[in-house]
């Protein structure tokens, strides 16, 4: 897909979802250019200061960055579903219990940063793959109508806001 997807409609995701697709201009671009910018903050820190939490009870950067793959993967599955016409409607899931499961603390940084780029590449060549009017299907997620378009915005978005929250509360504590 050459040209940027039109920005989905307000109708096409859950009002909580703006958050997101408001950082987003191209959502397949700005996937494919969060690859590099997400290695450039993170790369240089040894295992001990991605275990840093910006405040007690906050996510390390560790977790923060297995949350993102985690999302990244249910985002991307129900893309794929209601891409391919599934209809059923598909369940929300607790980030908050997936984080303290994933065991990221206990991970190297290197091994976060090899599976956030193969979940990358996956959903890149997932979302390439689709055809125009893919991107307009509806489906319902979370109790709520979402399209293949909004999931793409909200793939983005959602990495954009976590990498913003990187920059602003974690890296000047190491600074």
């Amino acid at each position: 897909m050459s040209t940027p997807l039109s920005r989905p409609a307000s109708n096409e995701y859950a009002p909580y979802y703006e958050t997101y697709v408001r950082l987003v201009t191209d959502p397949l671009q700005q996937l494919r250019d969060q690859l590099g910018q997400l290695r450039q903050l993170v790369q240089t820190l040894s295992d001990e200061q991605a275990r840093l939490r910006y405040a007690p009870g906050k996510w390390s950067i560790k977790e923060s960055l297995v949350h993102i793959m985690d999302t990244e993967r249910i985002f991307a599955y129900r893309a794929l579903r209601i891409a391919r016409g599934d209809t059923t409607a598909l369940p929300g899931f607790e980030q908050n219990d997936y984080v303290p499961a994933s065991a990221a603390d206990a991970r190297t940084l290197e091994s976060i940063l090899h599976e956030y780029d193969t979940v990358r590449a996956a959903t890149l060549c997932l979302l390439e793959s689709l055809r125009p009017e893919d991107f307009d299907r509806l489906g319902t997620a979370s109790n709520n109508p979402v399209s293949v378009r909004a999931l793409a915005y909200m793939l983005a978005g959602h990495e954009a806001h976590h990498l913003q929250i990187l920059r602003e509360r974690y890296l000047p504590l190491l600074a």
